[in-house]
């Protein structure tokens, strides 16, 4: 991750990966050859090949590839039955209990105990008064400590003929929705239209897209306080509509229909809401309603992990039926968000017709059974990039609530009876509430992994050990990780000769994965090796946008202190991974494309080591049971993650990243946290309730493993980094009563390898002779 760099080291990090984009071979090289039982890695000096980006290339194509996939794949999780309304929304309810907790909609809301109308000295809760109704600024309870907050329109000429939850896009306030405050031209102002046709209606405050700091919005800075805590932006903001819902609930008028209706980042409620509430008997979907096979290019703040291998929209929709769902082809809350600051890029754009066509028709498919008009589709303007909230649409979706209902044409005459509320003020709270919400989360978290995995480790032996802690490995493969589903393909090995001097001989090294992915790294073979010895391996990987060459180049180089050359020449064999993390918003994308799927970046990147491993094992100088990895920085954050699902591996070494990583992910109260810097990949859906460090290593043990911190390294601090270290050691110390298997070394030293008490720890577990070995030296 290479983070909080001064500025000399980031200009040594950019030379070394410029002077690592070709490698150019050393001088003292007989000719060029490779590896017995191995193909020649083809290789023109006038065109040469950037291994790295042929990678991340590959690997965008791959997962391009398995985003279509994707579709064909998802009938498998639903078992829809058709013999009853009843039993279908039985058949289904997996599926609601699944979307709800994807978008973090599982908290229990607090008990109901009314709406409270919002009013103070300066400004009372009557805001404006219409024709037949009159607005109120209120709020309602949601969870503990978290209000919705908006305004309620409410008939004054008699009882109300429905209840509507009326969304405007997050970057609209409810105010203009209703007509109060410009922005909103009048045919759009759905919530008073529906108002003034005799329904009760409240709009929500959404969080905006505005900038909060160093261009990340409102809206992705929640998702980041969120995402690692299993919970969402979306899903706090259904959790606020499904409250107004519960307060219609409390009402004494006889039973009224409720729909929902948005537009925009309000459609996308709307639809997860119905989805998800069975109280809700009709939505109206405007501007948003796609088939999400480009989900990773829309707004950080949508992404949502494993979505797309069971939900499109067209699968929303169909949990919606056998209600009625109206989706209005409209003109999207069209919005680009540039990469630049902090803030992730994104954007969003109008689906054309056909294709809100064809997942409407591709959601009457699922459910043959049900009346086509089930999902009924409304085009606004010609080509549906009309405004949203048309006539016809409110019109369908009154028919359905109310047989009383009919649309008022034109609007009447709306009186402001206060000032507005300060709208800026008020998301604000709303921001404010859910930071501090989650930071409660946090203080609980490392309970919820007590009982999650602590709890379900057996020490009477190591062997009870270790088959109690597969099932914790598998879920971290399959859920955490995300494992991809396809055999690795045989690794069909090409080599080469690079470099060679009187102590070591250097390969580039290319392994077959999957279609379009590949390994790639530098193997370095010391030649003291005698005929028939076998040498124990180190795995030497690079930070962030890094590259092998970057371990092996001059010991006074940067960060890396040649680490990779060095145990080289004390007899090692080593090997320097090219891992993905490399040109910043393109990898950074492969974790956009992958986390629908219910992938990371580590989906690719596991399958890549063990490739690699496998491949070392049956070279001829290799100890097959001696492989030990080292990283640096992202190496440090891949040294807890690989080693943990790559059981031959056989130690592990976290430098310049051990951390108490939740509180890294989620606390803005954390020094050098992650919710300020650009890596907006770095958050893993639900990592909280169940693996911090500690619990990684939890995987990793019994097997040995190392931490390496300088206590000037601006990762974290030495505190946080001892704190989650002493829950590491108990593993070893108290459970499995193998102290000597651990250690941690502290230096006086920033981000970087000291290579003093690793090398040792690397000689005491790798090698069976402990004694001192020199640079040459066989061991």
């Amino acid at each position: 991750m290479l983070q909080n760099r001064s500025p000399a080291l980031l200009l040594m990090a950019m030379a070394a990966a410029l002077a690592g984009v070709f490698f150019s071979p050393g001088r003292g090289m007989a000719e060029e050859s490779h590896l017995p039982n191995t193909k020649l890695l083809a290789h023109d000096p006038k065109a040469p090949i950037d291994y790295a980006t042929e990678m991340v290339d590959g690997i965008d194509r791959f997962l391009l590839d398995q985003t279509a996939q994707s579709l064909q794949k998802r009938a498998a999780h639903w078992k829809r039955d058709f013999s009853s309304p009843e039993a279908y929304n039985r058949s289904v309810e997996p599926n609601r209990k699944r979307l709800a907790y994807l978008i973090g909609a599982s908290d229990k809301r607090v008990a109901f105990d009314g709406l409270e109308y919002v009013a103070t000295t300066s400004r009372p809760a009557l805001v404006a008064k219409g024709p037949n109704y009159e607005v109120y600024n209120v709020r309602w309870p949601v969870l503990d400590g978290v209000h919705g907050e908006g305004l309620l329109l409410t008939p004054t000429t008699g009882a109300p003929i429905a209840n509507v939850v009326a969304i405007p896009d997050c970057n609209q306030t409810p105010e203009q929705l209703c007509g109060l405050a410009p922005g909103t031209p009048e045919e759009s102002q759905f919530a008073r239209r529906l108002a003034e046709s005799g329904c009760r209606v409240i709009v929500p405050t959404l969080i905006s897209r505005k900038e909060k700091v160093r261009n990340i919005s409102n809206r992705e800075w929640v998702y980041r306080c969120s995402y690692e805590l299993g919970h969402h932006v979306i899903g706090y903001e259904v959790q606020k509509i499904l409250a107004a819902v519960d307060w219609f609930s409390t009402q004494t008028e006889p039973r009224l229909k409720t729909a929902v209706v948005g537009w925009g980042e309000g459609g996308l409620l709307a639809l997860y809401a119905a989805a998800l509430d069975t109280r809700i008997d009709a939505a109206c979907v405007s501007g948003y309603f796609d088939d999400r096979s480009d989900l990773w290019q829309e707004p950080i703040d949508r992404n949502q992990f494993s979505l797309l291998s069971q939900f499109g929209d067209a699968e929303l929709a169909t949990l919606v039926a056998p209600r009625k769902l109206i989706v209005e082809a409209a003109r999207a809350a069209e919005v680009v968000m540039q990469p630049v600051g902090s803030g992730a890029p994104g954007r969003i754009v109008t689906p054309t017709l056909a294709k809100v066509q064809a997942e409407v028709e591709r959601a009457r498919k699922l459910t043959p059974k049900f009346s086509a008009e089930r999902y009924q589709l409304v085009t606004s303007g010609t080509d549906g990039k009309g405004p949203p909230g048309s006539g016809f649409a409110l019109e369908s979706l009154l028919a359905v609530v109310s047989a009383e209902g009919k649309l008022q044409r034109p609007l009447g005459q709306l009186t402001a009876a206060a000032p507005l509320a300060d709208a800026a003020a008020r998301e604000a709270r709303q921001v404010q509430e859910l930071e501090q919400y989650n930071e409660r989360l946090f203080l609980g978290c490392q309970k919820v992994r007590e009982k999650f995995f602590w709890e379900k480790l057996n020490y009477d032996s190591v062997e009870k050990f270790k088959a109690s802690a597969e099932p914790l490995r598998t879920y971290f493969a399959n859920d955490v990780i995300g494992r991809i589903e396809l055999p690795v393909q045989p690794a069909n090995p090409r080599t080469r000769l690079v470099e060679e001097n009187d102590r070591w001989k250097r390969y580039e090294v290319m392994l077959d994965v999957f279609p379009d992915v590949f390994a790639y790294g530098l193997l370095t073979i010391p030649k003291s090796i005698k005929p028939g010895e076998k040498r124990p391996v180190v795995v030497c990987q690079h930070g962030l946008e890094g590259r092998p060459t970057d371990t092996i180049g001059e010991k006074e180089r940067a960060y890396y202190s040649a680490f990779s050359t060095e145990l080289a020449e004390r007899g090692f064999i080593t090997f320097a991974p090219q891992n993905p993390y490399i040109f910043r918003h393109r990898f950074r994308s492969l974790q956009r494309k992958a986390n629908p799927l219910g992938k990371t970046l580590f989906s690719i990147i596991v399958p890549q080591h063990q490739q690699i491993v496998d491949w070392l094992q049956t070279l001829p100088e290799v100890d097959a049971d001696k492989i030990g990895f080292y990283g640096l920085s992202y190496g440090g954050k891949s040294a807890m993650r690989i080693p943990s699902l790559v059981t031959d591996y056989a130690l592990s070494i976290c430098s310049g990243d051990f951390n108490e990583w939740i509180a890294k992910n989620i606390s803005a109260r954390y020094p050098n946290n992650y919710l300020f810097t650009p890596e907006y990949e770095m958050f893993e859906f639900d990592l909280a309730n169940t693996f911090n460090y500690a619990e990684m290593v939890g995987l990793i043990a019994p097997r040995p493993f190392m931490v390496e911190r300088g206590h000037f390294d601006g990762v974290g601090t030495d505190e946080a980094v001892a704190g989650e270290y002493a829950r590491a050691r108990r593993v070893y110390a108290v459970g499995l009563k193998m102290p000597e298997r651990t250690e941690i070394e502290w230096f006086v030293g920033g981000h970087k390898i000291n290579g003093q008490g690793t090398f040792a720890f690397l000689q005491k577990h790798l090698f069976e002779q402990l004694r001192p070995v020199t640079k040459g030296d066989a061991p």
